[in-house]
């Protein structure tokens, strides 16, 4: 039990089989862990992230990993009632976090599509969106069920789970302590802080971008949010590297060839689309409009065919796991079967029942798919959500594992998931709004079930590392998709009326690109040759170079911007081990250090983003300063606060120089 002194272990970071690792709660040791205390709390929490990342979707396009935030506050609520609740386990606030992470993965599914049907004219009801998210959610964490002895299990030291590894340290700093244990604590506060002053303050840009002297619409940027610098610290550098070759082959190749190539008609084309988006007209928006038409397309291929090989690279995984699960039940009922505790996954049984259950209910209910009166119909979009779920379930839990749940390419999976299903439809006649509708609703329930699968690996990750039982995990992460689903589903609806979708408050950036990926298939004008683009990408680098496709593609997909901080993150823990020369526990202890102060980085950054999103919704959020009011200077500024959190992260990893004592 001396491990509990300090934290996790090294071997939590390191590539070595499963079986050899030991969880910071033995196995063998049975501690309280599924509690209806537990659950409230999860469920009041996810309410509340749920809320506030709908919102931040809809204004921004993108939403937050809640994992790290949830798993501070999770800490912090059980001390505060101590009192009167008794002392809460360190299982029992995982159980609380992987109840409330629920709710932000609900949201991304729902807010990168069901404004598209209000922006046709047509208005679904709280009932349709509230089982779109029901469904789609269930179907995401069912299928996670079976491909975590897969993804979490045997992949351990491959697939890092960021925030998974980032909400365990934090539990595990918070019940042990330890000499480095602060780190968390202090990056958090710094990543609050930081982003309170890009977000709130606007003291410098989030994102900043420099020309590419001549190449044509080559540009370079960097988002300067703390969560990106931390992700790439934790990840390392070679996956790093491999997701920014993506972002370097878009921005400074791609882009500039298709604008050689559409020569000034592209650039008229492309500076009419800003203006109608109200943005001024510069080279560098020319050019991230290039990317939203084109790029979009090419990284939707190249991530829909490196999923495709995923999923085939880990079918006979997922075989070996459906077998073991059979042969668990059976031996349930020979009683010759025993399962370690931190091994036993709810049963196969409910995993199929709970599949086929939530088949029929699509097929037979209309209420969803309402648009068409045919059971045939319906039966054939439910085979589709079915379908598609399963494959992007084991694309999405595996990305997370590489790039976090913030950075997870949901809405590429949903726009593979429209152009498949948009086609089918076709090709047995479907066409019209029917059509449109229906497409749009399986990419809806997709969407949940593909982004909750990302955020249930994550929490997957974390139990594994603590020595959690991963049926209860599973268990709290159903009844959070449970309770907070219609909360979700509200938060859409009353943000719509009070702003109206596709306005400049509400803009809703990624229904809008939904909306516009299916009238062209239907008005049979879709780029077909920057989709295939994407998938001779994926190909070559999969099959001619031998690297990971898959971090690759989502490099190809993401912004430059996006990818930039991750890989210096990266360079950094490169670097800082390197001057360790060769010391392995001098390395192991700055790189404990570096990834917990980049785990606060990631979590303190992510609770900004809920406060910022619930102060929108209660319009109180301050308008201080300008994004712009250093002007000609704001790069800089921007420059100087990201390489002053660069150095603090560098800073953290120092060691007493006692340290082997």
């Amino acid at each position: 039990m001396n491990q509990k002194k300090h934290g996790l272990p090294p071997e939590a970071y390191e590539k070595i089989p499963a079986d050899q690792y030991q969880p910071y709660i033995p196995k063998t040791e049975s501690i309280t862990e599924l509690t209806i205390k537990s659950l409230v709390y999860g469920s009041i929490f996810g309410i509340l992230f749920g809320m506030a990342n709908a919102y931040l979707g809809l204004m921004a396009g993108l939403t937050i990993s809640t994992a790290i935030p949830l798993a501070v506050i999770t800490v912090a609520v059980a001390r505060i009632f101590q009192r009167w609740t008794g002392k809460t386990s360190i299982l029992e606030n995982n159980i609380t976090k992987t109840a409330g992470s629920a709710s932000s993965s609900l949201a991304s599914g729902i807010i990168f599509t069901i404004p598209a049907l209000f922006l046709w004219g047509y208005k679904p009801g709280l009932l349709k969106i509230t089982l779109i998210a029901l469904a789609g959610g269930l179907l995401g964490v069912l299928f996670m069920i079976p491909l975590r002895r897969f993804l979490i299990r045997n992949e351990h030291g491959n697939l890092p789970y960021p925030e998974g590894v980032g909400s365990a340290e934090v539990l595990v700093a918070a019940d042990a302590g330890g000499t480095q244990a602060k780190n968390v604590f202090y990056g958090l506060g710094i990543g609050f802080l930081y982003t309170f002053l890009m977000d709130i303050i606007k003291l410098f840009p989030r994102d900043v971008w420099v020309k590419i002297p001549f190449i044509k619409k080559a540009h370079l940027g960097m988002n300067t949010r703390p969560a990106l610098l931390g992700v790439g610290y934790i990840l390392g550098l070679r996956i790093a590297i491999i997701m920014v070759s993506g972002g370097l082959l878009s921005w400074l190749i791609i882009i500039p060839l298709i604008g050689y190539i559409g020569g000034d008609s592209l650039t008229q084309s492309m500076i009419q689309l800003v203006q109608e988006k109200g943005d001024s007209v510069t080279d560098l928006n020319i050019a991230k409009m290039i990317w939203d038409k084109y790029i979009r397309y090419i990284g939707a291929g190249a991530v829909a065919t490196a999923g495709f090989i995923t999923l085939i690279k880990s079918i006979p995984t997922m075989i070996a796991s459906f077998k073991i699960g059979i042969q668990q039940i059976r031996g349930r009922f020979t009683n010759n079967v025993e399962i370690d505790r931190t091994d036993h996954d709810l049963s196969i049984k409910i995993v199929f029942g709970g599949i086929l259950i939530i088949a029929i209910v699509l097929a037979i209910i209309p209420t969803i798919f309402d648009f068409s009166p045919s059971f045939w119909f319906r039966l054939l979009a439910a085979f589709c959500v079915a379908l598609f779920a399963f494959f992007f379930t084991t694309v999405s839990a595996r990305i997370v594992g590489l790039v976090g749940v913030t950075s997870n390419p949901t809405s590429g999976m949903i726009i593979a998931t429209l152009i498949c299903t948009s086609l089918i439809f076709l090709a047995l006649g479907i066409t019209g709004d029917i059509g449109k509708v229906a497409a749009l609703t399986v990419g809806a329930v997709v969407g949940c079930a593909a982004s909750i699968a990302g955020d249930t690996s994550q929490d997957l990750k974390a139990g594994f590392l603590l020595g959690a039982t991963p049926s209860k995990q599973q268990i709290a992460e159903l009844i959070g998709v449970l309770t907070t689903c219609f909360f979700v589903a509200g938060s859409v609806l009353i943000l719509g009326k009070a702003y109206t979708f596709g306005s400049p408050e509400l803009p809703a950036p990624q229904a809008s690109m939904m909306m516009m990926v299916i009238d062209g298939i239907f008005d049979k004008n879709i780029p077909w040759l920057l989709v295939f683009s994407g998938v001779g990408i994926t190909l070559i680098v999969h099959f001619l170079f031998k690297l990971p496709s898959l971090a690759f593609a989502v490099g190809v997909y993401l912004p430059v911007s996006t990818m930039v901080p991750i890989f210096f993150g990266g360079l950094i823990r490169k670097v800082v081990e390197k001057r360790c020369k060769g010391d392995k526990n001098l390395i192991n202890k700055r790189r404990e250090g570096g990834i917990l102060f980049g785990s606060g980085l990631v979590g303190g950054d992510g609770l900004m983003g809920v406060i910022v999103g619930l102060l929108v919704i209660i319009q109180a959020r301050p308008k201080i300063l300008s994004t712009d009011w250093a002007g000609s200077f704001s790069i800089l500024v921007g420059l100087a606060f990201f390489c002053g959190l660069a150095y603090l992260l560098i800073r953290s990893t120092k060691v007493a120089k006692k340290w082997n004592k």
